[in-house]
């Protein structure tokens, strides 16, 4: 789970910001945890007690990103880095305010169905977070830079290594002040 961003356009912490009383962090865990995980490693930013205690009754690793400021890619280095041993890592932004369990037991069942393929989010002809990453790419995924993400990965894989799934529910994410007075509105 990707909880570490500055959070600029926001100005607060995206993952502390509460929905109709529980925090996007929380939120996130409780659905990785109902998915029946096997671990859930949580990327935090230093000083970040009170995200532990958003875990409360939920078991998570937490792992530091010691170098946020250099974007989303630290984030997910820091979380691929941390479940190496993992036949496959799902990455999840704790920013979906409306990610639902069904559209991310689909997004598990596809790569099931195809453990050697990345399963991910359909965002228009490419793909984007939430995504189950084989574990045949981590190096590749630790070998990213900037603010992208996974993003140009997913574009330079061959279209039989990849599989797209539609999740509506993941197309939202709180990024500033007004797209959080709609999650707390909608939710």
């Amino acid at each position: 789970m990707l909880a570490a961003g500055f959070s600029l356009r926001l100005g607060q912490p995206k993952a502390l910001a509460s929905v109709r009383g529980a925090s996007l962090l929380k939120r996130m865990l409780e659905l990785a945890a109902g998915l029946r995980a096997t671990r859930i490693i949580v990327v935090v930013p230093r000083n970040a007690s009170r995200y532990r205690l958003e875990a409360s009754g939920i078991k998570a690793e937490f792992v530091v990103n010691l170098q946020r400021a250099q974007g989303l890619s630290s984030s997910v280095r820091r979380g691929v880095a941390a479940a190496r041993y993992s036949r496959a890592v799902l990455l999840i932004p704790a920013d979906l305010a409306r990610l639902k369990a069904r559209e991310m037991r689909r997004l598990i069942s596809r790569w099931r169905a195809a453990p050697r393929r990345l399963v991910a989010r359909r965002i228009g002809q490419s793909g984007g977070a939430p995504l189950i990453l084989p574990r045949w790419l981590f190096p590749k995924a630790l070998g990213i830079s900037g603010d992208a993400g996974l993003r140009e990965l997913v574009r330079q894989l061959p279209i039989a290594s990849l599989v797209l799934v539609d999740l509506p529910s993941a197309a939202f994410d709180v990024d500033t002040t007004v797209d959080l007075k709609i999650a707390r509105r909608t939710y």
